[in-house]
């Protein structure tokens, strides 16, 4: 069938011209409206929204920063951390349901979790205020204010901030201020001068807080699965948060706090013979930290079903921003030579950047190191982004950025790759582009290729739970079966029963000690025991 020509001038066929202007005809319309509904006329302004950020350093000691979002360790440690620097701050509780479905009552549809609960758990909490103590929202709006992080990238956490200036305009407390925090610091209020001042003092507190409960949350989640009195692991928790609350607000007695640490976990008495398979936490960076209702308290559950969690600290996602930069500007040098130029010729000053960046990651690497080593933190390497990003580039390309980029690919190949956990568990909020869009699309062709990989993505709504926690269940139990046959294979290969190894443990009790790692072979901790205590009755 042969294309129809286009006709030479004039209009289309069945075309008809209107018989005046569209605009003309449209203000006619609009000037007869206006009248009919005794509206005034004339052109109405455009509605700008008031956006409230005014935090001046005068302002600094008589207003309260409220934080909130990360875990308990995370929140408080980096509220001490900061108040050394003169700030005054207050950790907002665990978002939980209540918050949830606050925020969801003030903020757009299709938002996802981390708005919901966020959002709701700041209204419940001024709202406490103007209700429960009396504060007028004047009084409220002038002695607090609220700092939550910027995003970027097909991710609506960019949006957040408009969700909380809603939300707050529609429950009463227009004017309350909620600073953003971005990655670069171009804000007033933000700057020098300003009332939070983000500088390298600020930074360099913040990451030591961040750092610190990344090791109290590791020590954590790897000790309360075997302790033998409930409720042991938390207490040692509680205890080792408030010394390094105390160190951090100080300045000073650091190493004195950390040994503290080490001791309050040393002191736990744990059974590590317990055959429990490991699931690694990982996915939406908010969704796998929380420990509230915002990923359904999957951590408590796991550990109830009888599963070792092993958490991400925060610390990795702290290198791969920095990675990100250096991985730019180290491509940006490179691209002389393709130019005719020699490479002498690249700027100084980016390769400087890019050295400085590795510099700043080894600091923190080295920070991190030698204060889990001195909490009792041992046999827990963080992971090379290098590394991870070559893992991961043939099947996420790392110039994709957004969400956790390429770390959840490259993770989840590194468990299976080195057997250190049975099972990884990604979970996310309900339609998340960066994590269920692109993601879990890939991990769907590694578990293909690597059929030995339990692999379970989720997805949170905030209701919901009892069919997440049906589908974990359902994977736990492949898990479980992998870990017991793991540790049989480990007592048969020693030619050990398990009644011989209490035995020894009996006589070693350093075997047994909460912060002893044996070294590794299996996924499964009591595996890698039964094996060590083979190789040293065989020697």
């Amino acid at each position: 069938m042969s294309a129809i020509p286009p006709r030479e001038g004039g209009a289309a066929p069945g075309a008809t011209e209107l018989p005046r202007p569209v605009a003309a005809e449209l203000q006619a319309f609009e000037t007869t409206e206006r009248e009919r509904l005794g509206l005034p006329a004339g052109q109405r302004a455009q509605w700008v929204e008031a956006v409230h950020t005014a935090f001046t350093r005068s302002q600094r000691d008589t207003t309260t920063v409220l934080l909130a979002g990360l875990t308990e360790a995370h929140d408080h440690l980096l509220a001490a951390a900061v108040r050394r620097l003169g700030y005054r701050i207050e950790v907002l509780p665990t978002p939980d349901e209540e918050a949830f479905q606050q925020g969801k009552a003030y903020c757009d549809r299709a938002m996802c979790n981390p708005a919901y609960f966020t959002v709701g758990n700041l209204l419940r909490y001024l709202q406490r205020l103007r209700d429960e103590q009396g504060l007028s929202v004047a009084e409220i709006n002038r002695r607090y204010l609220c700092v939550t992080a910027a995003g970027c990238g097909p991710c609506r956490f960019g949006l957040y901030i408009n969700e909380y200036r809603k939300a707050l305009r529609e429950v009463g407390f227009e004017g309350f201020r909620v600073l953003l925090f971005n990655q670069t610091i171009d804000d007033q209020q933000m700057g020098e001068g300003g009332g939070l001042e983000v500088n390298a003092k600020f930074l360099i507190q913040v990451l030591r807080g961040l750092i610190l409960a990344d090791i109290v949350n590791l020590l954590k989640y790897r000790t309360r699965p075997y302790e033998r009195v409930p409720g042991a692991t938390d207490a040692a928790v509680t205890r080792s948060r408030a010394v390094l609350m105390e160190a951090l607000e100080q300045g000073r007695g650091m190493i004195a706090a950390l040994r503290q640490v080490r001791r309050e976990f040393a002191a736990i008495p744990v059974d590590r013979t317990r055959v429990k398979p490991k699931v690694a936490l990982l996915g939406e960076i908010w969704a796998e930290t929380t420990e509230g209702d915002g990923n359904y308290r999957l951590p408590a559950f796991l550990e109830g079903e009888g599963a070792e969690v092993e958490v991400q600290p925060l610390t990795t996602w702290i290198l791969t921003l920095l990675w990100e930069p250096r991985f730019d500007l180290a491509r940006l040098a490179r691209l002389w030579p393709r130019y005719g130029k020699a490479r002498e010729e690249a700027p100084r000053r980016v390769w400087l950047k890019v050295m400085a960046a590795r510099g700043v990651e080894q600091a923190i690497r080295i920070t991190f190191y030698v204060s889990g080593w001195l909490a009792g933190l041992r046999d827990f390497r963080i992971p090379n982004i290098d590394r991870l990003a070559q893992q991961a580039h043939p099947y996420y390309d790392v110039e994709q950025r957004a969400g956790e980029m390429f770390l959840e690919v490259a993770k989840t190949m590194e468990y299976g790759d080195h057997a250190t956990a049975h099972m990884v568990l990604s979970v996310k909020p309900f339609g998340c582009m960066p994590s269920s869009g692109v993601s879990d699309g890939v991990q769907s062709l590694l578990t293909e290729r690597n059929p030995q990989t339990l692999f379970l993505p989720v997805e949170t709504t905030g209701d919901g739970a009892v069919n997440v926690y049906s589908r974990v269940q359902m994977q736990l139990f492949k898990a479980t079966d992998m870990a017991r046959r793991e540790a049989q294979q480990a007592l048969t290969a020693s030619g050990l029963t398990l009644a011989e190894v209490q035995s020894h443990l009996a006589r070693y009790p350093k075997l047994g000690n909460a912060l002893h790692r044996s070294p590794h072979r299996y996924a499964c901790n009591a595996a890698n025991l039964f094996h060590e205590i083979g190789r040293r009755l065989s020697l």
